[in-house]
């Protein structure tokens, strides 16, 4: 059973077609519980996402901020295990037919086992994964295996990458390429910042693939603002805060399809 990288490759060339950014919403697996994560998800696609990354709650997530640890934890105090996250990303692309990565560190998948891993992955209706924390120079066996199983391999740049390093990420990666807008933890910030746009202009000195921002964007301005320059918006911890600051469960799941809804707007100068 093959990924659908091709996919992915499709959606974001057709948000390109259209003048516009593609929108990326990221929600961890099993958060709040494994159905009211799927609940979560479908939600920010039906509402306008192009995309979306599921995370795989880790208990030491370093590029993550309070809010998705606080979701993280509520995850694996839950009992999440990866065969949940495989069930949400196949039930995920399963209603919608959008493209759904997982975003991961690599510990997870290495106690696991990568083919094992890249299998279920693509059997499930994965489009591949975004790995922080895997250095490229390290990825080998990783890449062999997705590449396998038509996964893209998503790699994280930031503004401290000097370009011969870009250079090197952007030639191992496929699917896109995550470019961090600033340095630090993902959060929602009030600025986004010069710092991304001079980032992905250097990235896409490197490489033909699609350069997106994630990192600090929470609203519909911020996504405008993001999306005169990347070719994708990604959106975090604004999903994940909604779902938090929620009343219930139910009350979470329309505010990240309003959330969605309004980013959309944003990434099509609709506001």
């Amino acid at each position: 059973m093959s990924g659908n990288v091709q996919l992915l490759n499709d959606t974001l060339a057709a948000a390109k077609s259209e003048g516009r950014a593609a929108l990326i919403a990221y929600l961890p697996a099993g958060f709040p519980t494994v159905d009211g994560g799927i609940a979560a998800i479908k939600a920010a696609l039906d509402g306008g996402a192009d995309v979306v990354e599921v995370g795989l709650p880790h208990s030491d997530p370093v590029l993550d901020g309070p809010v998705i640890q606080t979701a993280d934890d509520i995850a694996l105090r839950g009992g999440l295990k990866i065969a949940d996250v495989m069930r949400t990303v196949r039930e995920a692309h399963e209603a919608t037919a959008k493209p759904i990565l997982v975003m991961t560190y690599w510990n997870p998948i290495d106690r696991y086992g990568v083919e094992r891993f890249t299998a279920e992955l693509a059997e499930a209706g994965g489009a591949g994964c975004i790995l922080p924390d895997l250095p490229v120079q390290e990825s080998a066996l990783w890449r062999e295996h997705a590449d396998k199983h038509g996964l893209a391999t998503v790699f994280v740049v930031a503004p401290s990458s000097k370009d011969a390093r870009l250079a090197e990420i952007t030639a191992a990666g496929s699917g896109f390429v995550y470019a961090a807008s600033l340095m630090g933890v993902t959060g929602t910030r009030e600025s986004v910042g010069a710092q991304a746009e001079d980032l992905v202009r250097r990235t896409r000195a490197t490489t033909a693939t699609p350069v997106c921002v994630g990192l600090g964007v929470s609203n519909a301005a911020q996504a405008a603002e993001v999306a005169r320059f990347a070719d994708g918006v990604i959106v975090g911890s604004a999903f994940v805060k909604r779902m938090l600051d929620a009343p219930d469960d139910a009350a979470g799941v329309e505010g990240v399809r309003a959330l969605a809804a309004d980013l959309a707007k944003g990434v099509r100068g609709q506001m």
